[in-house]
């Protein structure tokens, strides 16, 4: 279901009440800037969210931010560190 940001406003209660059922999408400026869902449905998303691992987390980040990675390491590999006291980072094993 999807509603305009001005139509949630004003039946804020009605679409409670349909987010027990499905989630509402709630459009502003033709996309879709939030959803309701039930308490139910949300309490799922947080303990799914909370299920990840260490290493799910860890792959996730890493291809978030491989070219950030790649862009430092070949920094670091091409000038060193800017500073005899720093290491590079490792991850421990």
């Amino acid at each position: 279901m999807q509603v305009t940001a001005t139509e949630a406003k004003n039946r804020f209660g009605y679409y409670l009440g349909q987010a027990e059922r499905e989630p509402v999408h709630v459009l502003k400026n033709d996309r879709v800037a939030g959803v309701i869902v039930s308490a139910a449905r949300y309490a799922e998303l947080a303990a799914l969210e909370q299920k990840k691992t260490l290493a799910q987390r860890k792959r996730e980040f890493n291809e978030t931010y491989k070219d950030w990675i790649a862009e430092q390491n070949a920094h670091h590999e091409a000038h060193g560190l800017w500073c005899e006291g720093l290491v590079a980072w490792q991850e421990p094993t």
